[in-house]
């Protein structure tokens, strides 16, 4: 029949009737068609016009998409701009499923209780990365639960490049992206930094290398990992969202312990943490390893000659991307034109400027002690140091013991600014601050008149506050902007 109703349960609607036929053409018929189908095209809006670039257009599906379109009762847990693209994506690639979208923890705890109660649990919980996996247990099916980037590397996972680690990734999955793009190759960037995974499926092609920085909570839920993984470093990060650093270091694992044979895993040997577990877990990991250091870039200098970046972690960073570059079939030419070309990403040791003979650097991607360490080391001339916001619970004993190493760049920081309470808590487990200025304070318009007044000329102010953001702004990039804009407003106020 026409109409969009059913007079059996067993006799499909029209858009249901098309979907089955699209189906089949694509799995079974995508050379030829049976004599019944002759002429006929399915219409737009049937499966094979879909957001995932028709998941396997005219030929197979794999048994993971085909068991996706079989999905009736779906959960969007999370709904921030990767939930609302996820919403989009299987909206449109679904359209005989009930989709429910819930906003928050007591939305989706809410959403969840009522399927169990009523005896139709979701076939299918799409997880966002802003919602602990923890918080789910025993409210669902385990294997129930996936996520965009779990659904697009499905897909997409052999043309991806992914980027992870504690600190580093955004700066590095640009850079390969750059290099790819510099050199002719048609390279698409997505992912933790902004850009949803699903909303770049309409740009790719066989041929297209998807370069993705993934975040911790982005992986914890794959099942395939990227036929590139780059893990630049692990240090205690987002304990918050996990039971404890192990759950956090075998989220970030998943990017190599879910790579098949001939897949490549790139890894820095620089980080203990991580040199432990790929020691753990080598007899397990199927890919290629690519192990790097800091020693072997720099045994590698010509290579990184034109880099515009500053410090030994943006130099071993780069010779991560240079290696997954290498594996893409760029040459040492390419890479060192490429690089030159580069300029870094904001709120990542960004210069500011140099006012009244101070000069200024917003570095408030830094969240974690060891990212204030390398930014201190990498410039030098540090004079007066921003330290603190949200206390997450990280052990802050390294920024502790380089503060107060002797002779290291530490030890010449003149001024220091603590603030929130990771700043409180950094300033209780100084015992010796003799010698030094001192600042305790939430208010930064108070905070940048101080660094003005208390900074020796000639030297640095720098933000980099081992520390996150959420006490005060909406995130990192807020308070960097705010740090820019208070001493541009400084600056302009004494002219």
């Amino acid at each position: 029949g026409k109409a969009e109703t059913k007079p059996f349960e067993c006799v499909g609607t029209i858009s249901e009737v098309h979907t089955a036929l699209a189906l089949a053409i694509a799995r079974w018929y995508g050379h030829h068609r049976p004599c019944l189908l002759h002429g006929y095209e399915p219409p737009v809006g049937a499966i094979t016009a879909n957001p995932l670039n028709t998941l396997a257009p005219r030929h197979n599906l794999s048994a993971a998409e085909t068991a996706l379109l079989l999905r009736r009762r779906i959960l969007i847990a999370g709904y921030g701009r990767e939930g609302k693209s996820s919403h989009r994506c299987l909206a449109a690639l679904l359209p005989w499923s009930d989709i429910k979208t819930a906003a928050n923890d007591q939305e989706i705890f809410a959403a969840l209780s009522e399927a169990e109660t009523a005896g139709k649990p979701f076939d299918l919980v799409v997880k966002s990365p802003g919602i602990p996996t923890m918080k789910l247990d025993g409210r669902c099916r385990p294997e129930s639960i996936t996520s965009q980037t779990d659904l697009f590397l499905q897909r997409y996972g052999a043309q991806t490049i992914g980027i992870t680690g504690t600190k580093g990734k955004s700066t590095t999955a640009t850079l390969i992206q750059h290099v790819l793009a510099a050199s002719g190759r048609h390279a698409v960037l997505a992912g933790n930094m902004g850009i949803p995974l699903l909303d770049i499926s309409d740009q790719l092609a066989p041929d297209t290398l998807v370069v993705a920085e993934f975040s911790c909570h982005q992986l914890e839920n794959i099942h395939q990992a990227p036929h590139v993984s780059v893990l630049l470093n692990l240090y205690q990060e987002h304990l918050d969202h996990y039971r404890d650093y192990r759950g956090y270091q075998m989220a970030k694992m998943q990017c190599i312990l879910r790579q098949q044979p001939g897949d490549h895993a790139i890894c820095c040997t620089d980080s203990p943490d991580l040199a432990a577990l790929i020691k753990e877990f080598r007899p397990a990991i199927a890919s290629t390893i690519h192990p790097y250091s800091l020693a072997d870039s720099e045994a590698a200098d010509s290579l990184f000659a034109s880099s515009p970046l500053k410090g030994g972690h943006n130099r071993s960073n780069c010779f991560a991307a240079w290696i997954a570059c290498s594996l893409c079939g760029v040459s040492a030419e390419e890479f060192g034109s490429a690089l030159a070309t580069f300029h870094g990403l904001p709120h990542r040791l960004e210069l500011v400027g140099t006012f009244g003979g101070i000069t200024f650097y917003n570095d408030s991607i830094s969240t974690i002690p060891e990212a204030a360490i390398a930014a201190v080391e990498a410039l030098g001339e540090v004079d007066t140091l921003i330290l603190g916001g949200f206390d997450r619970g990280i052990d802050y004993s390294p920024i502790v013991r380089f503060l107060g190493m002797p002779e290291s760049a530490g030890s010449r920081i003149g001024s220091l600014v603590f603030v929130g309470a990771a700043g409180r808590r950094i300033r209780s487990l100084l015992t010796d601050i003799a010698g030094r200025q001192v600042l305790v304070e939430d208010d930064y318009p108070h905070i940048i008149d101080w660094c003005f007044r208390h900074t020796r000329p000639g030297h640095i102010c720098l933000l980099s506050p081992a520390a996150a953001s959420y006490d005060a702004f909406a995130n990192f990039e807020e308070r960097g902007d705010t740090f820019k804009r208070l001493i541009a407003a400084h600056t302009i106020d004494k002219h």
